[in-house]
């Protein structure tokens, strides 16, 4: 039987294009294999090395997504969530069978500066080797030697649950082809130290990008992006902005990222951890030398002003609500009452353009992070409110005090809390 000359030339031009993305992923992916030029592999350990690899692994909170809820340090299993599906951190300790005890220095250099795994195979983007790749040699030599050192535990690394195929080194390829640039951060002159050094941390070590940088849909991100801001990758937080301050709250925001706590607000969510596990550990000098690069960022855009008002429904209704829940803590007129309770009159949380996190403090609760400087926060416990009370509430406190922010919808609510 034959076939009909057109049904044949669908077929022929089918089956070109299949031979040309197969050959074009077999060039990314051997593109992506190639190794490239690390120094020989010398004396990692030096007199101060194990506490340097330390202090850097607080820097870049390693063990935050190292180590699984209740787990041992370090020893991997929790789970990161990504738009696509769970990546399980794996285990850092030097357990031989299922950790890094049989890594070499070399091997663990080529996995922090070219997302390599000890076998040569891609690691997942989850973990952040486009912000590892721009560390010093001597930084990750010492972070080796501090891991070395850490209580090997045995534990079994997870199978990531991405569905096919994500997961695949082909895959993983393309997308390196298109986010991944190794190598150290380009150099810039007439900057200062400071500012070198708080370049490093954000990019670099304390890999800030990972959470505060846009993101395309396939999950990558741009150096031309800057510091934006955007949806964490398990879409239940969004990150803010990181750009300049007013000069006067410079020495607050090193003062915030110390103690979790501040005039404004307390850190919540995801960064009460970075808080807590991290940043409250940096050297002044290094918290510092970040806020300086931070204030040479691009100002984040002014949030448009909604030109709203609540109806009498939902101005009687948020009253009712704001009164019940939050007054007799957050002040008549949400001014907060002393350090114990943040102000929500001028909150960034109450008027960011996208309301999401406050949503996530109304259902999850608000719990500062306990730290040196701030050992005893307040909490505030899940309201649990409905999505149409929630929706005027947020809709009542992003219209009081002289608040803009715009209403918010029982809808929306519903929909992130999907």
């Amino acid at each position: 039987m034959s076939v009909h000359p057109v049904l044949r030339r669908g077929l022929l031009g089918l089956l070109a294009l299949v031979l040309l993305l197969a050959l074009a992923t077999a060039a990314v992916w051997a593109w992506q294999l190639a190794e490239l030029p690390l120094t020989e592999p010398g004396a990692a350990a030096g007199a101060d090395a194990a506490e340097r690899g330390a202090y850097l692994a607080r820097v870049g909170h390693c063990e935050g997504c190292h180590t699984a809820r209740g787990g041992a340090p370090y020893a991997g299993g929790r789970a990161v969530a990504t738009p696509f599906g769970p990546v399980y951190a794996s285990n850092l300790t030097p357990d031989a069978p299922t950790g890094l005890g049989r890594w070499t220095l070399a091997q663990f250099r080529r996995a922090l500066l070219q997302g390599r795994s000890a076998d040569g195979r891609l690691l997942s983007p989850a973990f952040p080797y486009t912000h590892t790749t721009r560390l010093a040699l001597a930084d990750v030599d010492a972070l080796y030697v501090h891991l070395r050192g850490v209580a090997p535990v045995h534990l079994a690394n997870r199978p990531h649950g991405l569905p096919f195929p994500l997961g695949t080194q082909a895959a993983i390829a393309w997308w390196r082809a298109l986010y991944f640039r190794p190598g150290a951060l380009p150099a810039e002159t007439g900057r200062g130290a400071a500012w070198e050094r708080g370049r490093y941390l954000a990019e670099g070590a304390g890999h800030c990008g990972a959470c505060h940088r846009a993101r395309s849909g396939l999950g990558g991100s741009a150096d031309t992006l800057g510091l934006a801001g955007g949806p964490m990758p398990d879409g239940r937080w969004w990150a803010p902005p990181l750009g300049p301050v007013a000069p006067d709250r410079v020495a607050e925001r090193v003062r915030w990222l110390q103690t979790g706590h501040g005039p404004r607000g307390n850190a919540l969510g995801p960064m009460a951890e970075v808080v807590m596990g991290s940043t409250q550990h940096w050297s002044l000098a290094d918290l510092q030398a970040l806020a300086s690069y931070l204030q040479s960022l691009p100002p984040a855009p002014p949030a448009p002003a909604v030109a709203w008002t609540a109806d009498a429904a939902v101005q009687e209704a948020g009253a009712g609500l704001y009164r019940e829940r939050c007054a007799d803590c957050h002040g008549t007129q949400g001014q907060g009452r002393g350090a114990a309770y943040p102000p929500l009159r001028g909150s960034r949380v109450v008027t960011a353009t996208n309301a999401l996190n406050l949503l996530r403090v109304l259902d999850d609760g608000g719990f500062a992070p306990v730290t040196a400087g701030h050992p005893r926060p307040y909490g505030m416990p899940p309201q649990g409110l409905s999505d149409n009370e929630a929706a005027v509430l947020m809709s009542w406190l992003r219209s009081r005090w002289g608040h803009a922010a715009g209403p918010v919808a029982a809808a929306q609510v519903r929909r992130w809390r999907e």
